[in-house]
């Protein structure tokens, strides 16, 4: 699961490839939820986030995780209920592969590593997600 937190400023999770944000707003020092909104996100931005993350050298999956929250600056967190089903969807589509290795922790882990057809699919996800973004901004910006 990939949810927004506005007043953590975090996301965690997704369910069935298709992410979840989750906007919380409440004052700041209480605990309670004020309200909470639920809206689907497009599917594939989880596949997105990973592939991106992946392109940049192989990574077991804490690492991944760890890696879009630093570059998001803790903005996005991705659970790992939603994580390993998503690398093995992946794993399955030939996007990418894993093997065993060991982290720099010292403990067994496996490494995923984008292949070609990855990094084909990551070219066609990043267009379609510029796409997308370009035009909910002009809406935005006009309506």
């Amino acid at each position: 699961m990939l949810t927004f937190d506005n007043k953590a400023n975090s996301f965690a999770g997704t369910r069935g490839g298709c992410l979840r944000a989750r906007a919380f707003c409440a004052p700041l020092g209480t605990k309670e939820e004020m309200s909470q909104k639920k809206a689907d996100l497009l599917q594939g931005t989880l596949d997105l986030l990973i592939l991106k993350t992946l392109a940049l050298e192989p990574m077991h999956g804490w690492a991944i995780t760890q890696r879009i929250q630093q570059v998001s600056r803790d903005v996005l967190r991705v659970q790992q209920g939603s994580l390993y089903p998503a690398l093995h969807r992946m794993e399955d589509q030939g996007w990418i592969t894993a093997e065993w290795g060991v982290s720099d922790e010292g403990r067994r882990a496996k490494f995923y590593r984008l292949t070609r057809k990855g990094r084909r699919r990551l070219e066609v996800e990043a267009e379609s997600w510029e796409r997308l973004t370009t035009a909910i901004a002009r809406v935005l910006q006009t309506a």
